[in-house]
């Protein structure tokens, strides 16, 4: 496990609200739409101040944990969010401490093996607990990197 301090970084890109237990479910899963039309050929072309040409999906306002309601963001790293395409949103993702975890290997498996392992530290109570604040993926020719937002360790 690697724990990183996760630079600040700004992302503009399509968003939806959904839950894992929807997301299990064909009939209510709200992602694939989302990453259908963030990996559509240029998407982002019109998107100014691209930093790369990564695809990266943010993960923030958790309703509690796992769980729970969150919003994911697909989209690209920019240098400022001055002009909106239509239809997008900017979110700042804030520095942090981050578990990093490298997801490689044939996608989307992978990347599913990667979640379904923080899922299981998350329920086993394991060390270094996870934030709920605002969790990145990294989508690169390489792979996927994740950053999840983890609590300070407690003092005493």
């Amino acid at each position: 496990m690697n724990i990183v301090d996760r630079p600040e970084v700004l992302v503009i890109g399509f968003a939806v609200r959904t839950a894992n237990a929807d997301e299990m479910d064909p009939s209510r899963a709200r992602l694939p739409a989302l990453w259908g039309r963030a990996g559509a050929p240029g998407a982002f072309a019109h998107v100014p101040g691209k930093i790369d040409e990564n695809l990266y999906a943010v993960m923030t306002d958790y309703q509690s944990d796992h769980n729970g309601a969150y919003t994911q963001v697909v989209g690209v790293a920019v240098r400022s969010a001055a002009a909106l395409p239509e239809g997008m949103v900017a979110v700042r993702v804030p520095r942090a401490t981050a578990m990093k975890v490298e997801a490689r290997g044939q996608m989307p498996g992978a990347l599913v093996e990667s979640w379904q392992h923080l899922w299981k530290h998350t329920e086993s109570g394991a060390s270094p607990a996870r934030a709920f604040t605002t969790d990145l993926e990294v989508h690169h020719p390489g792979g996927v990197d994740l950053y999840i937002a983890v609590l300070p360790p407690r003092q005493g």
